[in-house]
């Protein structure tokens, strides 16, 4: 009988698995490594149970300790796994950007989850790295994993990952492509790989807003480069000691949107269910097209399950509401189809300006139709009601006839966006448009800019 003595025992040997049409520009062979396959569904699980072991060999993790790791999800599911497996308890520590299925999947595993800000200093007591810190030092008898610094990381795909890539492709493997976060894989892959072969090229894709990539090419740390970025797994706001940057021979920079639609691109086109870095992973071969020859064997990585972001890449309103959804833009109804169920805010003439105020405030928008029994006959800006307040405080009892500026253009559902986007200028700040229900809606400044893709 064959059989694994235990789920740990499944970890490894996952398939190599060619791209098709999403490389069809690239002559050379472009094969993925998916770790989805490992029992935590994620490339994590290799590197999760060696810290682990090694920590149980030299005494840093005690019978019965408690596991305390800052995760952006998958290393706490390798974690999880191992914890049950040996008898540990487990406390993740993750920030509020990564995906609810992330925690959800980690509370599913007996992990205690942790959760923190994202847009804060690294150095910031709120951080996951400070407070995974924090809790290794109060709770009893605790080991603090520290994946990034932890070399047990990087030695993990140095004995794992690596071997079974150059067996798999017979020594033919030319390029090496994958996200770079902890640093752990790149760094364990590439040692490997250029001990066997040091003509392999290694690269890794980087987010922006992380600082990688011009770490790499300049020497220079810069925190102007850090700021707040959707992709997960991939990108970091420090310089991880696992980041071997002399292994490395470039980075790639890939946009949050196009590791989105990249994501989502890989399961409606090649049938291969990943995470948001692999998104970022395939965009970053693409990117990277000129540096391949037509016999190359290219190896990208693809770090975890698609089924930890179906909240997120693989919903329709969460693409549509950062702009992602690669939907055409044509005429004016388009402007506003995500929200033209809702009734359009006017006032009227003799209202007084306290009453448009406070329809500004409570509806939070910034300009406002003004009708009488005539039909549309002006409108209203924040910014000039604001002004007019500088110069007589008594205008909220005004009535908004004596303060109103001349009424907003009115469109049909089909004008073009250029000829809508024309009328939106310094002095008019808002267009009307014309439903087919005979009713109206407001097209402001906000939808036009936020059409641009």
């Amino acid at each position: 009988m064959k059989f694994a003595k235990n789920i740990l025992e499944t970890i490894g040997n996952t398939p190599l698995v060619k791209i098709n049409k999403l490389t069809q520009e690239i002559e050379a062979l472009v094969l993925a490594k998916v770790e989805t396959f490992n029992p935590g569904n994620s490339v994590k699980d290799r590197m999760a149970v060696k810290m682990i072991e090694d920590a149980e060999a030299d005494g840093r993790l005690k019978p019965g300790g408690t596991i305390i790791e800052g995760t952006s999800g998958n290393t706490g599911m390798g974690l999880a796994l191992a914890a049950i497996v040996k008898g540990y308890k487990l406390i993740c520590v993750i920030s509020d950007k990564q995906s609810k299925e992330k925690m959800d999947i980690l509370r599913a595993v007996g992990a205690k989850v942790v959760v923190c800000p994202t847009d804060v200093e690294p150095t910031d007591p709120r951080s996951y790295y400070s407070v995974s810190k924090r809790l290794a030092t109060e709770t009893e008898n605790a080991w603090y994993v520290n994946q990034y610094d932890n070399p047990s990381n990087a030695i993990a795909h140095y004995e794992q990952t690596a071997p079974e890539i150059w067996e798999q492709t017979d020594g033919k493997i030319t390029h090496f492509v994958v996200g770079v976060g902890t640093g752990g894989t790149i760094s364990g892959v590439a040692k490997y790989l250029k001990e066997k072969n040091p003509n392999v090229k290694i690269w890794g894709v980087d987010t922006y807003g992380s600082v990688f990539k011009k770490y790499h090419e300049t020497g220079i740390f810069d925190e102007n480069e850090i700021y707040s970025y959707i992709t997960e797994g991939i990108g970091e706001d420090i310089l991880p000691k696992n980041v071997d940057f002399s292994l490395i021979d470039g980075f790639t920079k890939v946009t949050d949107k196009d590791a989105a639609v990249y994501t989502r691109k890989l399961a409606l086109e090649e049938g291969i269910f990943v995470g948001n870095s692999a998104g970022a992973a395939i965009k970053g071969v693409l990117q990277l097209k000129e540096h391949f020859k037509p016999e190359d064997v290219v190896v990208v990585l693809f770090h975890d399950s698609g089924s930890r972001y179906v909240g997120k890449m693989f919903n329709d309103d969460w693409m549509r509401e950062r702009g992602f959804l690669e939907e055409e833009v044509t005429k004016a109804i388009d402007l506003i189809k995500e929200h033209q169920d809702k009734p359009l805010v006017v006032v009227r003439t003799e209202e007084l300006v306290s009453h448009a105020i406070e329809r500004l405030k409570k509806y939070k928008i910034s300009q406002i139709p003004v009708v009488d029994t005539t039909g549309f006959v002006g409108s209203l800006d924040e910014t000039d009601l604001f002004r007019s307040y500088i110069e007589d405080k008594n205008i909220a009892e005004k009535p908004i006839k004596d303060v109103m500026g001349k009424a907003f253009p009115i469109v049909k559902a089909t004008t073009p966006v250029e000829e809508v986007s024309k009328l939106i200028n310094k002095d008019n700040q808002a267009v009307l448009v014309e439903l087919e229900n005979g009713k109206y809606h407001i097209i402001t400044k906000h939808d036009v800019i936020s059409s641009i893709k």
